[in-house]
């Protein structure tokens, strides 16, 4: 059986973020077109697809991690260092609305739920989640 491990992962995140897109499991809000996707960028992403693009790479960040993960986390994960021209470069995490409503998104599409993690909240994939990558995963496998 192939599974999220055992294929490209570039792919892997395409073929997500097609199926994403083409089910309506995610919708980009009417501002997406215009934000950054972190205080360290400059410009905003030169790709249109970008939104699905992203939630297929945090759908495919939890399928490996296989733990809860959170905002803040996912905010470390994505973000960038900035080009100080003065002080050097320094790290500044991504944007924290962008990702908080990709996992909104996904949680509308029960790919995803809220968990409970000692002392605070974190969210992991759900069955149906697991499903999804798993069956996006085969279809890469035999491409």
């Amino acid at each position: 059986m192939i599974r999220g491990y055992d294929v490209n992962q570039i792919r892997l995140v395409n073929e997500l973020a097609n199926k994403l897109e083409e089910d309506k499991l995610t919708i980009p809000p009417a501002w997406a077109m215009f934000v950054k996707t972190g205080s360290a960028k400059d410009r905003i992403p030169s790709q249109n697809n970008w939104w699905y693009l992203r939630a297929a790479s945090i759908m495919r960040r939890m399928y490996v991690d296989k733990r809860p993960i959170g905002v803040n986390r996912l905010r470390n994960i994505y973000g960038d260092k900035e080009k100080n021209r003065y002080s050097g470069k320094h790290f500044k995490p991504a944007s924290g609305a962008v990702i908080r409503h990709i996992l909104q998104e996904l949680e509308k599409a029960e790919l995803i739920k809220k968990v409970k993690i000692q002392n605070h909240f974190g969210r992991a994939l759900t069955p149906k989640g697991i499903a999804f990558t798993d069956s996006v995963a085969k279809k890469v496998g035999k491409i």
